[in-house]
Order: structure tokens, then sequence, then C-alpha cells
């Protein structure tokens, strides 16, 4: 619509221009007309009173013919008379040529006359042409504007009829200009903020209309008069009577072509509309079998989680994992490994059992999965992350390493962040998490998740994330904290921090902070022992507005402390009670 008024405002101006410099041209025309005319009507007067003579010597003539074919039907009663009539029928001949041979240097003379007024007339006749062409200019605007407005091939067809009309008569132009208005009126329902502008377009066409009809009125009023001489010259006006027939052909063929080609466009627009309306039809099966594969999707990735928790469940909601950390370097780990620890080749124990020698006595073991020396940070990981995935699908997972001092429970849970091949099991997990929440927005799931980190030492709660990062005892102390169960299940502790996380980046910063903030200690078999349980926890609330579930799950992360015999750790005092102490707390 707004792209129709700009034509349509550029088609008003453009017209204004036009009317301007027409009526210009107009005043020039008609004062040169007026001058013409005086001329004219001087040179019109000779001509009249010549014309009247020539016309009584020829009444005079015909009544001599006549009475001389009376006197020839009478079988020449008389030869003298028909002699002497004879001799005045040849003089009337010799005067009536003498008077000719005036006449025809009086007509000499006007016919230059005449010429120059012809010029004058083509000049008016151009004028009335670029007139004309700018109506059929205007005539082919309107023709788009109703191809906008009534998509009907046969309300165009007989428009363009109309309109041809118009350039043909003033009655074909008054009866396409109320068409056209018939069909504005039924538009104006639906084109309010357009109707203005047509109406101020009609009426500027309905003045330039009355324009056009006052010129071709002074056009007809001059051919009228000029005819009136033309009549009388025809035998000087073959050659330009012949041009004009040429003219009028070449336009009448211009006229067919330019029918053949609206006929063309008309077929090329039907065409188009079959194949915009096939392209819709398209893209409603498209949009139909879209809608489809997604339900399908949906419906596969809720079978997905069913079968895989339903898998974790066959295994066991609680498993228990081995991994046997390599031997110290001042030990040679060979000696040491076939002296202390086996694994038995059996197809039923293996990768699940281990063999321990203690004072030549042989103890086995059998658990979940045993990860031998050799095993990496990643191949631990891939054992567990299905764990991690049920957490996303709305599961409470709880995973914590639990050993002696020394035994890598801190390396297996956080690693080494600066390697990313040694990268432990709570960044790992985060990772994937981050990934598969982001791989699953494409099917309409968002996610929100909120980390909390918090130690246990000596029966104290320590808030690792508190922003104020020094945690120190005494300003631990001014906050209770207190674990609390809720109906559904879920644990909570009051006053710890929680932390929206939107990506990895910021979960690591937050994991650097902890590690700053943790307890640790020297034993005699850890140089730096931790001395807390370390509890990362991650709340992952997820919506899924197409299907309108929900999913609440939780992902808790535990790094314990030492747990070793007593004379081995050598801990007395504060380490002692360290120790004792967090594991009662933790229990809780």
């Amino acid at each position: 619509m707004r792209d129709y008024i700009k034509r349509l405002k550029a088609c008003i101006n453009w017209y204004i221009d036009l009317e301007d410099g027409y009526l210009v041209r107009q005043e020039e025309l008609n004062s040169l007309l007026e001058s013409e005319k005086r001329k004219y009507s001087d040179v019109e007067v000779q001509l009249n009173s010549k014309i009247q003579e020539a016309a009584l010597l020829n009444e005079e003539y015909k009544k001599m013919k006549l009475s001389l074919e009376e006197n020839l039907r009478m079988e020449e009663s008389s030869k003298l008379a028909a002699i002497k009539a004879q001799e005045k029928e040849a003089e009337a001949r010799a005067a009536s040529e003498s008077l000719c041979c005036s006449l025809s240097e009086d007509l000499e003379r006007n016919t230059q006359e005449i010429k120059r007024l012809n010029d004058q007339i083509k000049m008016v006749q151009e004028t009335n042409k670029r007139l004309q062409e700018y109506n059929t200019s205007l005539q082919h605007y309107n023709s788009n504007l109703q191809a906008d407005a009534v998509k009907n091939g046969d309300a165009i067809s007989k428009l363009q009829k109309d309109k041809n009309a118009m350039l043909e008569t003033i009655t074909g132009l008054k009866d396409q200009t109320s068409l056209l208005r018939n069909q504005l009126n039924a538009i104006r329902s639906s084109q309010q903020e357009a109707i203005k502008q047509k109406e101020e377009l009609k009426k500027e066409a309905g003045c330039l209309r009355s324009e056009l009809q006052q010129v071709r009125d002074d056009r007809d009023y001059q051919l009228s008069r000029v005819q009136l001489m033309t009549d009388e010259l025809n035998k000087y006006k073959k050659e330009t009577c012949n041009s004009q027939q040429d003219q009028l052909k070449t336009l009448q063929y211009q006229l067919a072509a330019a029918n053949e080609k609206l006929k063309r466009a008309d077929l090329v627009t039907c065409e188009t509309l079959q194949e915009n309306e096939a392209q819709k039809n398209l893209v409603c099966e498209l949009q139909s079998h879209v809608a489809d594969l997604e339900y399908q999707l949906v419906e596969a990735e809720k079978l997905r989680k069913k079968l895989h928790n339903t898998i974790l469940e066959l295994k066991g909601n609680i498993r228990v994992f081995c991994r046997v950390r390599p031997a110290l370097p001042e030990v040679d780990s060979g000696v040491a490994d076939a002296l202390v620890v086996s694994y038995p080749t059996g197809v039923e124990y293996l990768g699940r059992g281990i063999d321990l020698m203690h004072n030549a006595q042989k103890y086995s073991f059998t658990f979940d999965k045993v990860f031998a020396h050799e095993a990496s940070q990643e191949d631990v990981f891939v054992e567990i992350s299905q764990l991690v995935q049920s957490a996303l699908d709305g599961y409470k997972v709880c995973i914590f390493a639990y050993g002696q001092t020394g035994s890598g429970k801190t390396y297996t849970m956080m690693g080494k962040p600066e390697a990313p091949e040694q990268k432990g099991l709570i960044p790992r997990s985060l990772e994937q998490i981050f990934e598969t929440s982001q791989a699953l927005q494409c099917q309409g799931w968002k996610y929100k998740m909120q980390a909390s980190m918090l130690e246990i030492y000596n029966e104290t709660i320590r808030d690792l994330l508190s922003p104020n990062r020094s945690n120190s005892i005494d300003q631990t102390l001014n906050k209770q904290y207190t674990i609390k169960h809720d109906s559904s299940g879920n644990t909570h502790v009051s006053d710890l921090t929680v932390v929206d996380v939107c990506s990895i980046n910021e979960v690591s910063f937050l994991l650097n902070q902890a590690a700053r903030s943790r307890s640790v200690g020297r034993t005699q078999m850890n140089e730096q022992s931790s001395r807390s349980h370390c509890v990362f926890t991650l709340r992952i609330s997820g919506m899924n507005d197409a299907t309108e579930q929900q999913v609440q799950g939780v992902l808790n992360l535990i790094d314990l402390a030492g747990s070793e015999r007593l004379a081995k750790s050598g801990s007395t005092g504060d380490r002692l009670k360290e120790t004792q102490e967090s594991l009662v707390t933790f229990a809780l």
C-alpha cells in the first residue's frame, strides 16, 4: 500500500508539472491561434467572395448547359439557335477560364497560407499527441492499480477496453472514469488511507479531461474550418492524405501489437499465480511434515529418556567404581603393582575385579567397574557420563569420591584445569551438560542452572562461593547454615550462595574461586591433603513451551575428605578432629 501511495504521489506530481507546461503551451497556442484566426479570416473573406463569384458563374454555366441540353433534345430545331448558343457557351467558357486562371493564382497564394496554417495545426496535433501519450501512461498506471486492487482477468480486460475507448472518444473517457470511480468506491472499505489521494487524482484527472476537451473542441473547430477549405483543395492534398492513412495504419498496427503484449502479459500473470499457488501448497505440506517430524522427535526424546534411565536403573541406582592410582615416584611402580595389585582375567570378573596382596595373603574385591592405573580421566568420565545425562533429564544424581589421603580423589573430581586432557569429572560433567542443553534448544527446551559449593569442616558448613573470599571461620560462624529437606525429597542449605550460571567459563571461574578457599593441611601421606568434604551442587530447571514439559534435576559432585588409618596418616590434634567431625556432619 505504501509503495502504491508513493507511486500515486509521484504520478500526481508529474501530472501537475505536465499540466503547468501544458497551460503555458496552451496560452502560446491560443495567442498564435488568435493571430492566425485574424489572418485566416481575411483570407477566408477573400476566398468566400471569389468562391461566390465562381458559384454565380457556375450557376450561369449550369443554366446554359440545361438550355443547351433542352435544345439538343428538341432535335436541333434550329441550327442557327444552336450556333448562337454554342457561341454564347464558348464566350462563357472563355470567361470561366479567365476567371479560373485568376482564381488559380489566388488559390496558389492561399495554398501557401494554408500550408503555414497546417504547420501550426500539426504543432497543435503534436501537443495533443503528447497529451494522449501522457493519458496512455496514466491509463497504464491505472491498469496496474486495478491489477493490485482486483485480481480478476475479466475486470482488467473490461477496464482496458474502457481505457482504449477513452483514447478514442470523450464519451469513452467519461465511461472509464465512472467505472474507475465505482471500483475505487469498492476499494474504499479496505484502503481508507489511500482514498483521499485517489479522490485528488480523480479531481485532477477531471480537470485535465476538461482541459483536454477544451483543446479538442478548439482543435475540432479549427479542423472544421480547415475542412471547408480542404474540400476545395482535395486535389492538392492527395499525397498528404495518403501519408496520414499510412500513419493511421502504423498506429493501428502498434495498437494491435500492444494488445498482443497485454494478452501475453495476462497469460504470464496467470501462470505466475498458478505457480505461486503451487508453491503455497508445497509450503503447507512441508510445514505439516515438519510439524509431524517435530512431534515424532519429541516422542522419541521422551522414549530415549525413559529407556536411558531404565538402563541405568537396571545397572543399579547405586554403583561403586574403583580407580587404582599409579605408584608414587619414589616407589618402583612395576614392583609395587606386581606385589600389591592384580586383576582377574576370568570373563566373570574381567574389568570388575581386583586382587590385593598383603602379608602373602590374597584379598579379592568386586566392583561395578575397575579402572586400572593407566586409565585416563576421559575413560573414567565415559563411564559416568550417562549419569550426568540423567540429571539433565530431571533426576537427582550424586557422584562422590571416597578414599584415603593421597589416593587421588581431588584429582579425579577436579583434575588439572590447565591441562585439558587432565580435567576432572566436575568440569567434564558441566561441559557435557551445557553442550547438551544448547543442542536441545532447537527442540524448544530452555534451561536455567544454579550452582552452589560448600565444604564441611569440623562440623561446620562453609560457603565456598561467598562474596567475601577470605571465608574465615569467624565470619562463617556469623551465619547459621541449616540443612533442610522438603516434601519432594530436595535438600537445601539456608543462606548458601546460589549463583546463576550460563556457560562453562562462569562455572570454571567459580570452581577456581572455591579451590582457593578450601581447607587443606599436611599429613604424613599427603603434603596438601583436603581436610574437608567439598560438595558442588548444580540445580537444573528445564521447560519446553511446545510440549509443556518441565524437569527439575540435581547434580551433586562431592570430593570427600581423606579417610585413612591414624597410624599411616599420623593425624593428631586438629587433623584428627577434622576427619572425624567432618564425617559426622556429612552423614547428616
